[in-house]
């Protein structure tokens, strides 16, 4: 795009505009708010993770007594707060380090449809469409896996995904995490990475969470809600005036 007496760069769809009148100063524009959004039991009537262990479980992808009994452990470690992720990601993601990418992306096809799909709530496409027709950048930031999460991104219309990312070697997973693991701070840490590679910033910004887990990055936004919250979070939010919604009723 070019004007009259300028220079002028747009930035894909995100409406990012550099410009300056005939000098080496460039300004930045950003036109578009942030809407950042938590995916498990936020934007979905469960837990995608959980899901997927469930899911792997009951096709007799694993032992299903070992598996599920230590993914319920880790699930109750989560929801109060104190989940060692270190040890989670190497407990979830070793199937994926011995699994032709054929047959985990046929697997994840079965699991959109039969796990993922009954558990999409359209007050959620609701809310994500009205950020949309708002003009706003919507963002799905979640602790869960990209290889799981990917996907259930794509279904919802939300192009940018800031997830847990999984190591790949030579065209496969190695059953290992990479990167900054996207949970607690560390969702805080990847989001403000993505800030400074893309340009937005947190003006008049919104985070949607059900969790506890999620105060951190609730903290740096300019409107933060709590989405059918767990206890922990319905108290804090509560205590600090935050709005409060249901996407289930």
């Amino acid at each position: 795009m070019q004007q009259r007496g300028c220079l002028a760069y747009v930035h894909s769809c995100e409406k990012t505009v550099f410009w300056a009148p005939f000098s080496a100063t460039f300004q930045r524009v950003t036109a578009m708010r942030l809407a950042l959004f938590d995916l498990d039991n936020t934007l979905l009537g469960g837990d995608s993770d959980h899901a997927w262990g469930d899911y792997l479980c009951e096709r007799g992808f694993l032992d299903a007594v070992a598996y599920k009994t230590r993914n319920d452990e880790f699930y109750q470690d989560y929801l109060a707060g104190k989940l060692d992720n270190a040890a989670y990601l190497n407990f979830c993601l070793e199937i994926l380090g011995r699994t032709d990418m054929a047959v985990l992306e046929e697997w994840h096809r079965d699991f959109m449809r039969d796990c993922i799909e009954p558990i999409l709530l359209p007050k959620a496409q609701a809310l994500l469409d009205k950020h949309r027709a708002a003009g706003d950048k919507l963002v799905i930031i979640t602790a869960t896996n990209r290889f799981v999460t990917a996907p259930i991104a794509e279904r919802l219309g939300v192009e940018t995904l800031i997830a847990t990312e999984c190591e790949m070697q030579d065209g496969r997973y190695t059953g290992r995490s990479t990167d900054v693991p996207c949970f607690r701070e560390g969702k805080v840490t990847r989001l403000n990475r993505w800030l400074e590679e893309t340009g937005h910033s947190l003006e008049d910004s919104y985070f949607y969470s059900d969790s506890m887990n999620d105060l951190p990055l609730l903290e740096q936004v300019t409107t933060a809600v709590a989405v059918d919250p767990d206890p922990n979070l319905r108290a804090e939010a509560e205590k600090r005036g935050w709005q409060i919604i249901s996407l289930r009723d």
